[in-house]
């Protein structure tokens, strides 16, 4: 965890788009390192929640004082396509650091334009959700021109472990594609096991903790299968529809380079489905209630 308690010199300006559940301790964790954070954030109560938080948010880019590097958490192709198409200027060789998962085509179209506009780009999607957001303990996969990647390093650094993955932006991103390809089978996977041991008669809870420590345990089974196995009403960490945007992501970088993902294709319809059925907005856990005996 990083316990970084100095403030920088410079006292440099960060703009942080996107701080709902797991930006907003991203941004926190770069506050307390010293730097000056303005959140940013469409929502109404994502806005409240932050400034009750400790960190001043305004609801528009524009709002934001002039700031030297701005962070982006959205959780959207879309959303990033349109913060940044409501651009019409920049400081020259203000930092960009794309930090949502929004998949390598999105990086490089926006990345093009916020180039135009005079930015640098860098590409550093994470892993390790809310709970190591809040831990400073993210795995960021940063993908960038060298001197863009070291200028963005300080404030990476406050929130977790990077990884240098390429040179490109869209280098990141097809890392986290391939990280989201193993949550997305990994997360169905233990939704359909742990509903087969109920199916079986036995306590799902017995047969977790006997099988997760062995060969066949996953951080997923781990994670979130206390969660599916408590029931439908468990606090949000990650909701259905952000596996239905990521798996959808993987979908989509498998088609773009000719690769058939079977197993990706039917996690990817589970997750659909459990948003059909209304639980878009639920826990991802709640993906076993796409499983007749799923259900608590």
């Amino acid at each position: 965890m990083t316990t970084q308690t100095q403030k920088p010199e410079n006292r440099m300006n960060i703009t942080f788009v996107g701080v709902g559940a797991i930006g907003l301790p991203m941004a926190l964790h770069i506050q307390r390192a010293g730097y000056q954070v303005t959140g940013v954030d469409v929502s109404d109560a994502v806005v409240a929640n932050a400034i009750a938080s400790g960190v001043a948010t305004v609801r528009s880019l524009s709002e934001a004082p002039r700031a030297e590097t701005v962070v982006v958490m959205v959780a959207t192709p879309e959303q990033l396509a349109a913060l940044v198409g409501g651009i019409t200027e920049l400081p020259f060789g203000q930092l960009w650091v794309i930090m949502s998962t929004v998949g390598p085509q999105s990086v490089r179209e926006q990345g093009a334009i916020l180039r135009r506009l005079g930015a640098r780009v860098v590409d550093a999607p994470v892993t390790g959700g809310v709970a190591r957001a809040k831990t400073a303990e993210l795995v960021i996969f940063a993908a960038g021109a060298a001197e863009d990647v070291e200028a963005a390093r300080p404030v990476l650094d406050t929130m977790g472990k990077v990884h240098l993955t390429g040179s490109q932006p869209g280098d990141g991103q097809s890392i986290k594609v391939v990280n989201q390809h193993l949550c997305s089978v990994h997360l169905a996977a233990a939704a359909e096991a742990l509903s087969l041991a109920r199916s079986l008669g036995l306590d799902p809870g017995a047969v977790l903790s006997l099988v997760e420590k062995g060969a066949a345990g996953s951080w997923m089974l781990s994670d979130r299968g206390p969660r599916m196995i408590a029931g439908t009403d468990v606090q949000v960490t990650s909701a259905i529809n952000i596996f239905v945007k990521d798996s959808g992501l993987v979908s989509q970088a498998g088609a773009s380079c000719g690769v058939q993902l079977p197993l990706l294709d039917i996690a990817h319809a589970r997750f659909c489905q459990a948003a059909e059925m209304g639980l878009g907005v639920r826990d991802d856990s709640r993906v076993i209630e796409t499983w007749p005996s799923g259900g608590s």
